[in-house]
């Protein structure tokens, strides 16, 4: 490397600080690969995290352009070099990777490479991901590699404190999961307990109410009384349970980092490419928050379910006085006038309701194989 001790100690330093900021998994993911990159002063990064499947839950690049990135396809699979150094478990170190002959050549739109360094994430004994980096930004010895045993070394201390970063981001993000489950099934049994007691007894009440309308309809009067004392008391039950349901990160994280954990969560769980992208969004009223994640959640849970869509994108952005979410994806798309004549509203119905009882409004763009947007505007942004 072409660092000195002292500014090659403080890069490290740096990266391993800027690793120990970030609790979201993809946040630490970028965060490992820039600084990857920027330490070996390489011209590319990846990072990939494998599935079950032979693929990658998560594929993170640097140095690639988001048109470049787009362009290229589908994530790649695990073969050639990335699967020896998640099968065999160790380093990579190539003159010019297309030589070698495990290379299986890239697509078109992939950008051409040339040396070659990767090694193997491990926690203990488990491979959790491969982080390798191409194009040494240096001159290159004749036929040799531009990557050094020293940049082996310093890439091998980063892929540790990596591991350790994934791992307790990994963690955060379980035990966040878990905890909203937890208060979720002591809402549930609190509901249960309270609204089944209020209808059971809103139900002797009606029965002696109808009991009592021949011989004696002034009591009976009193009992229907009681029967809706009793069903206003259940709607306040069930009102205050919705308004204790509210999900938590909202409170917590606000819209912004609620959405982007959501949708990072989408994006490991599907094959599908999910993002998120946000900007000049300021905070909303809760019940516009609350609204505005239902319906990405609904818009998000209809692509990834039943468009085939590859990619889904989902903006949350400010416009003039009101803030716009937008999801759309490039999926099987359909004719919204022939579902509704149909009677399928994929949720439609409900979105519609959730943009206007707040004050907002949804539109819905589709067509068969043209794939669809679902964009939701509220004021207040």
């Amino acid at each position: 490397m072409s660092h000195g001790p002292r500014s090659g100690l403080a890069a490290v330093s740096a990266a391993l600080l800027a690793m120990s900021r970030h609790l979201e998994v993809r946040d630490v993911l970028k965060t490992i690969v820039a600084s990857a990159r920027e330490l070996l002063g390489a011209q590319y990064a990846a990072l990939g995290v494998p599935d079950d499947h032979g693929g990658f839950a998560q594929f993170v690049v640097d140095g690639v352009s988001d048109a470049q990135w787009k362009a290229i396809g589908p994530l790649p699979r695990q073969h050639g070099i990335l699967a020896a150094m998640l099968q065999e478990a160790k380093v990579e170190r190539l003159a010019d990777v297309r030589n070698d002959p495990r290379f299986e050549g890239w697509p078109s739109a992939h950008p051409d490479m040339s040396d070659f360094l990767g090694l193997p994430i491990r926690d203990g004994d488990e491979v959790i991901g491969a982080l390798f980096l191409a194009n040494k930004n240096c001159p290159k010895p004749e036929g040799g590699c531009g990557f050094t045993e020293e940049d082996e070394d310093l890439l091998a201390i980063l892929a540790q404190h990596a591991a350790i970063a994934l791992t307790n981001a990994r963690l955060y993000e379980r035990s966040r999961e878990l905890t909203i489950a937890e208060e979720r099934s002591r809402l549930a049994h609190e509901l249960h307990d309270a609204v089944s007691q209020k209808l059971f007894s809103l139900r002797l009440t009606a029965q002696a109410a109808a009991a009592l309308v021949d011989r004696d309809p002034a009591r009976a009067k009193g009992e229907m009384q009681q029967v809706a004392a009793l069903a206003a008391e259940a709607v306040d039950e069930l009102r205050a349970a919705v308004v204790e349901l509210r999900p938590a990160a909202l409170d917590e994280d606000g819209l912004v980092a609620t959405l982007r954990t959501q949708i990072q969560v989408l994006d490991r769980a599907h094959t599908a490419r999910v993002t998120f992208d946000s900007h000049g969004v300021r905070a909303l009223p809760a019940a516009q928050e609350e609204a505005v994640l239902r319906v990405a959640q609904e818009a998000l849970h209809n692509a990834l379910r039943h468009s085939g869509a590859q990619h889904v994108d989902v903006t949350l952005a400010r416009c003039g006085t009101a803030a716009v979410l937008r999801v759309t994806d490039d999926g099987s798309g359909f004719d919204p006038s022939s579902t509704r004549r149909a009677g399928r509203h994929l949720g439609l119905v409900s979105m519609r309701d959730r943009a206007s009882g707040v004050g907002g409004a949804l539109t819905v763009e589709s067509a068969p194989g043209k794939g669809t947007t679902i964009e939701m505007e509220v004021p207040g942004g």
